[in-house]
């Protein structure tokens, strides 16, 4: 059977991808960021995984508000780049993992998710920035299974329904037929509001207990509804459901995990940044 090895987290704002295209990463407005990186790189050097399932959120590049899937699973050999142009120009296309896509499908299915399947997906920025981040070197060593959650148009999926869904998925990675090594990652900001009235608003408290809890008391967060979690972190806040997703792939696989390095820094671009590796146990 397939081993979960762990999950990473981080956030995707376009932005980044322009530092990395220029080489900015030692500059004072984004080293605090890119200085998170480096401990959980030489961790992925170390275990090595061969394929990564992307709980991730679309930009309107696949769905838009006239048709807004609530979960969607890629199933293609591979998936193009596509980014709306404030990301890294050009990127060759990334590797898809059919058959783990296909057995995750089917479970999901059987556990009553009713997900959409995509034979086609595009990427962007949300898909292409984590492993951009986590294998900054050469081509993606890994291949990748997007798993597209809606936080973009109301019904959104609670928290508790999208911690159960990355249960699921980490039962489905635990019982693939491979002697595969895989990861989980959660693409997404903390708190972050773009436009409005609470443009700007972060939430430094309320994220830093919420990235402790991933660690410690991984439902915490699940307590709470959709809009208390749009009032306590923002409207684009709600991408932490990814990082519940995330963890809740990894509560299935042993009875704890290790955090093995975390990073937390503000501002970039009105949005508060992480990073984080989690190690199963």
């Amino acid at each position: 059977m397939a081993q979960l090895i762990g999950g990473l987290g981080t956030s995707h704002i376009p932005a980044i991808g322009n530092a990395i295209h220029k080489g900015l990463q030692n500059e004072p407005y984004w080293k605090p960021f890119f200085d998170g990186f480096p401990p959980i790189r030489q961790w992925l050097g170390e275990k090595k995984p061969d394929v990564v399932v992307m709980f991730y959120n679309d930009h309107g590049l696949n769905f838009f508000l006239d048709k807004m899937p609530t979960f969607a699973v890629g199933a293609a050999a591979q998936y193009n780049n596509a980014d709306e142009g404030w990301g890294i120009p050009t990127l060759p296309p990334f590797q898809g993992e059919v058959d783990l896509s296909w057995h995750l499908i089917n479970t999901l299915v059987e556990q009553e998710f009713d997900v959409t399947t995509c034979q086609e997906m595009l990427v962007d920025h949300a898909c292409t920035l984590p492993l951009k981040l986590f294998w900054p070197e050469g081509d993606c060593p890994v291949t990748v299974v997007p798993v597209c959650i809606n936080t973009v148009q109301f019904p959104l999926p609670s928290a508790k329904r999208c911690y159960a869904l990355g249960k699921a998925v980490g039962q489905a990675i635990q019982s693939w037929d491979s002697d595969k090594k895989v990861a989980v990652i959660a693409s997404g900001g903390l708190s972050h509001q773009l436009d409005g009235e609470r443009a700007g608003f972060i939430n430094k408290a309320f994220d830093l207990q919420f990235i402790e809890s991933l660690t410690t008391n991984p439902e915490w967060a699940t307590q709470f509804s959709v809009h208390e979690l749009v009032e306590k972190t923002g409207t684009q806040g709600v991408e932490l459901l990814m990082w519940l997703a995330m963890r809740g792939a990894l509560s299935t696989a042993s009875a704890g995990v290790r955090r093995v390095h975390s990073n937390y820094h503000i501002p970039i671009s009105n949005t508060a940044t992480a990073v984080m590796a989690l190690e199963t146990v």
